[in-house]
Parts: C-alpha cells; structure tokens; sequence
C-alpha cells in the first residue's frame, strides 16, 4: 500500500526486465506479486511526472500482468475498452521509459492507438466500442481460418452503454470463441466476492466441468424436453451465486465472480478459459486505485492526477482546482443552471456520466430529483430529454461536445424534428490538449449546422456564456451552446439570468480595410490580430442563425472579410457565412480560418493553436497572406 506519489523513479528490478509480454512469460509464477507491486508503484510515479488517469489502471495490474502471460500478444488480441485501464498494458509492452512522455507533445497517446504500438489492437477513446471490435476480429480470424484468441475488456460504467449489449448480443448469435472480461470496479453490477461464487467460478471455467457440460449437451440434443431442463438447471445453480443470468441468456458462458487481484486464480482461470469453446464472460471485480490509499478511499475524486511537483508533494491537484476568481467554464455553467433552476422548476438536468467534468455537482446536490446521470448512454440521455420535454419539462443535456456525436441519429430524429425545447450545454468544443483527437469537439458546429430547427451559439468568454445559456433556455426549441475546456479571459459574469436577442452579434472592435468574424473563444486572439493589422472584430455570437444584416455591412464597409472558428473549416462557421455571401451576391474576398482537415495529436491547446495558426501571430500572417494574395492595400500590413 502506498500513501504517497513517488517523486524519484523507485527501484523495480522484475519490471526493469520487462520490454515485451515474451520477457514476462520469462518470470516464475511466484514472481508475479511483487511485480505487480513494481508496476503499481512505477505507474503512480510516472503519472505524477505527467498527469493523467491512474485509478482505473491501479485496479487491474494483476489482470493486465495475466492476461499477456497466459496469452500470445500480440497475436492474441486484447481489446481495452476507453484507455483509462491500459496505462500498465502499456508499460508492459515496451514503452516502459516512454511514460513519462504520455500525453505530452509528440509523447504516448493516452489511449492504445495502433500506429503507437502493435500491441495496441483497436484505438480507443470513446468507451463501450471493445467488444464489437474484438468479434469483428475474431469474425476476421474465422474467415483467414487463424486461430487467434480475442479478448475485450470492459469495465461495469462502459456495459452501461447499450452499444455493448447490441455486441453481447450478435457475439452469442455467431457463438465464435470470444472472451468478454468484464471489470467490476466500483460494485454497480456485482456485490462482494464471496467464497461460494469464487468456487463455482473455478468450477465453470475449468475442463472437466466444460466436457460434461458439452458431452450432456450432445446426448439430451436427442430428447429436447430434457436438455431444456438440465439448461434450466443450470441457469437457476448460476443465478443463485452470481449476477450471470443475463449474459447465459444472450448466449454467454458465464465465469465469475473472481477477485481481480488475485494473480494466480486469474492466470488459472484464463488458462482454462483458453481451451472453452463458444463466447465465454469472464466477471472479476477489482478495486479502483488499489494499492494507492487516497485514490482507494476516494476513487472517483482520485480517477485522474495533475502533474504533480516537489513544491507540490502532499497535494494531488485536479484538472479542476482553479481560483474563485477565475472559474472555468464548466464552472459558470453549473452555477448558473443552479441559479436557472431555483426560479423555473420544470428545468431538469441529463448527463450521461459526465456530471462531474460538466460541473453539475452542485445541481445534483440542491436539486437531486431533478438530475439524473444516465451513465455512460449518450444515445439514451437525447431521446429521455425529448421525452421529457414533450410533456413540458425543460431539459438541459449537459454533455462534452465530442460524446454528443454518439447521439447523432436522436438528435435529428427525437429532439430536432419534432421541434422540442431541449437545450445541449456542449462542453470541450474545440481543443482539449492532453486526451487528443479522441476527445476533442472539433465537428460540433459541422454537424449541427446542417440540422433544421436548431440554434447554435458560441460564447467569447464567461459572461457571454451565461448569457447565451439563458437565451437558449428561454428559446422555443432546439438549441446547442458550445463552450471550451478550461477557463476562459476572465470575463466577470454576472448573476443575470436575462439573454441576448437572437441572431445578433455585436462589434468588439472598429478598424479599417479588415473584418474578422469571430466565433466563439476565437474571439480573443482574433482582438490580439486586430491590433497588429488595425481589422475590426465582430462577435458572432449566433452560427446559426447568422447576423446577416450586420455580415452584409462589414463586407460593403471592408476589403477583405475574415470568419475564425475553434471548429473543423469544412462545414463550419465560415461555410455558414460563405453560403450566405453567395446567396446574397456579394462580392469580396474571403479567408477562412480554423482546424485544418486532418486529426491534431495531444498536446497543449495553446501550443496546438499556434501549429494551427490560430493564435493572434498566425491569425495576422494569414491575413498578411490574403492581403497580399488578393493586391489589397493595407496601411497596418
């Protein structure tokens, strides 16, 4: 048990011999407990060098450490579903003296990526995707007649998604060898392991038992009534012992309960388990943040780690810990849907898991019957908005910009056609640093844009986001307001609850033959710009709909008109403002600006934003480009 992070690198002598899962299998049984301590202390030690999500990947050393001992990997696959788990998979394989470069630019990705290692065999990043991805490969394997094991592992929040069932579901149907771990690791499916179902466990994954079962199988195949009965049988010795049930109907051998840290029962069962034929599940339960006592006591709190320093050593600092004086946007969120709820009672909140992140704890607290995370189940957390707001309630679904992809189909279908009043507080638009392209809100505005009856706006700073979210509220219909991580300049928001007409933005600067149409948190590099080149700023505000009585003035009152968005260019904000210039006929240079059509690696958003010449430097050298491009006269260029 450690107390503390380790500031120095600790001794590992087993670990220090591992490059490859083939150098495990080098270990003797009876070594594998203390390099699971080694690797449990090398993993806290390197993500207080980098930060980053450890309490997931405290919780299943043991099984990561018996699953490349007992099978061939890289040849077998293994499948984590989100990459929250892999931390110490990836220490195993090879890229031990790389963690300390894990989510830094050009460092390890925080998720397994394929191009990163060939142990990593499926990219992840949004949850609930492994098990699909290790039948289509098993499925694969079927066809080019291999003989590769296939092995997801999915923690009990992701089986909340519905997306995992729907592979539950079609892997019992093809009845293909398939193993589905699932990680019981905060006791939501499961309760304690106990001596009785860890014994039948041992028994249902073990080969006498198995032969039995297959050779009673064949013999009752002739008298149909008697093997419904032993199947019965069965499935009631089952569902008294363990929560299994659910997964032998859908087609699954149930193996389970199993104490995740117990290594040697583990490394016993998977080796029976390899020789089982047909999907088999596989339940253990572990402890999130095992070995670490603070993350043990508080798992949820301890899920992740800032970057942790010597003038920093007793103090675990979250993402989140920022002054009073200058909240995050999450923050002005969650204060003002609170402030929101105290005068409008039918206001509801929806998260699907993201309660925390979206800064909802304080609603959850002073309205509890009025929140409700739906797990991870964004799909699901849409359509129960539109239920709701079809008798009269007032829902907000707060959800990060890049998990509402998920809910695509639900929100043209379920909320945006039948015009309800749902309003998507879209947090992580744009750039989110450290956890990648997986994670960023690159597309939102893209995919928005196209949808009838929608609202879309962008907020420049704290007080505009409350601002915006009222106006949202109070709009009849269908409305997104998309805001970025972090803080924002340090905009004092006041307590008002009143919003903004619709569709009007408004003009944060005057300058000369340049106008720069601003969305969003584009709005402060785009005033640093203006000041190089003497342009005017305008604050969109509204994507759509668009202020095209005041687009229309900016482009008979300059030369050359600039639209900047933290969005993907094709399909965004400025195609917006391109379509209308067209349908209108105007005539006058455009330019452009935001993410470019490729995936941005991790790194720090303002050093990302300057590769993509989004900062206020890159901003006025495009436009220095353009200008000169297009023989316009600017006395500032």
């Amino acid at each position: 048990m450690f107390d503390e992070i380790p500031l120095t690198r600790p001794t590992t002598p087993l670990l220090d011999q591992i490059n490859s899962p083939a150098d495990l299998k080098q270990l003797a049984p009876d070594q594998l407990p203390s390099l699971a301590n080694e690797l449990r202390e090398f993993l806290l030690y390197s993500v207080g060098q980098t930060g980053g999500h450890f309490g997931a990947g405290l919780g299943v050393v043991e099984l990561t450490i018996a699953l490349h001992y007992v099978f061939d990997t890289p040849e077998d696959r293994l499948i984590w579903d989100v990459g929250h788990q892999a931390y110490p998979h990836k220490i195993l394989t090879g890229r031990r003296d790389q963690m300390l470069t894990i989510r830094q630019p050009d460092g390890l990705a925080a998720f397994p990526a394929r191009h990163e290692s060939e142990f990593d065999a499926f990219g992840v990043g949004h949850s609930s995707t492994s098990i699909s991805a290790a039948l289509g490969m098993r499925i694969a394997s079927q066809l080019q007649k291999t003989h590769r094991n296939c092995i997801a592992i999915i923690g009990d929040g992701a089986m909340s998604a519905g997306m995992a069932f729907e592979a539950l579901n079609h892997a019992g149907a093809v009845d293909d060898n398939l193993l589905v771990i699932l990680n019981d690791n905060n006791m939501s499916i499961s309760h304690a392991v106990g001596g009785l179902s860890s014994y039948f466990a041992r028994m249902w994954a073990s080969k006498p038992y198995n032969f039995f079962r297959s050779w009673s199988k064949r013999i009752l195949s002739r008298l149909p009534p008697a093997l419904k009965a032993a199947h019965k049988a069965e499935e009631y010795l089952k569902g008294m012992v363990s929560p299994g049930t659910l997964f032998e109907e859908i087609g699954f051998n149930y193996i389970g309960l199993i104490d995740g840290h117990d290594i040697h029962r583990l490394i016993e069962i998977l080796q029976n388990i390899k020789t089982l034929r047909g999907p088999q599940l596989l339940h253990v339960v572990t402890q999130k943040g095992k070995g670490y006592s603070k993350a043990e006591q508080d798992p949820f709190g301890m899920h992740a780690l800032s970057k942790i320093n010597s003038a920093a050593s007793q103090q675990e600092n979250s993402p989140t810990s920022t002054s009073a004086q200058s909240p995050t946007y999450s923050q002005i969120f969650g204060q003002w849907l609170c402030d929101m709820a105290a005068i409008d009672p039918l206001l509801v909140g929806i998260t699907p898991a993201m309660g925390d992140g979206s800064g909802m704890q304080q609603f959850a607290a002073e309205f509890p019957e009025r929140f409700h995370d739906v797990a991870i189940a964004e799909q699901h957390a849409v359509t129960l908005a539109s239920g709701m707001a079809c008798d009269g309630l007032k829902p907000i679904v707060a959800i990060y910009s890049t998990f509402l992809q998920r809910g695509y189909d639900q929100l043209i279908h379920d909320v945006a056609l039948q015009n309800l009043n749902v309003l998507f507080a879209l947090d992580r638009a744009g750039l989110v640093g450290e956890d990648g392209p997986t994670h960023a809100g690159s597309f939102d505005i893209s995919f928005l844009r196209c949808i009838p009856n929608m609202i879309i706006m962008t907020p420049s700073n704290e007080a505009e986001t409350r601002k915006l979210l009222s106006t949202g509220f109070a709009h009849q219909g269908p409305a997104a307001v998309r805001y970025p991580r972090g803080k924002g300049p340090g905009a004092i928001a006041s307590n008002s609850l009143e919003g903004v007409p619709i569709g009007k933005a408004v003009i944060r600067r005057q300058g000369a033959s340049v106008a720069i149409l601003a969305f969003g948190a584009m709005l402060a590099p785009a005033l640093d710009a203006a000041e190089i080149l003497d342009a005017t700023v305008v604050d969109m505000r509204f994507v759509k709909p668009l202020d095209e009585e005041l687009i229309g003035e900016m482009t008979t009152r300059h030369q050359l008109l600039v639209t900047l968005e933290e969005n993907a260019i094709m399909g965004g904000a400025g195609s917006a403002v391109n379509e209308y210039l067209a349908s209108a006929n105007y005539q006058i240079p455009m330019l452009n600006l935001g993410l470019p059509d490729k995936f941005l690696n991790h790194g720090k958003v303002s050093r990302m934003l300057a590769q993509a010449g989004l900062d206020g430097a890159g901003i006025a050298e495009s436009i220095r480009k353009k200008l000169k491009q297009c023989k316009i006269q600017s006395e500032a260029v």
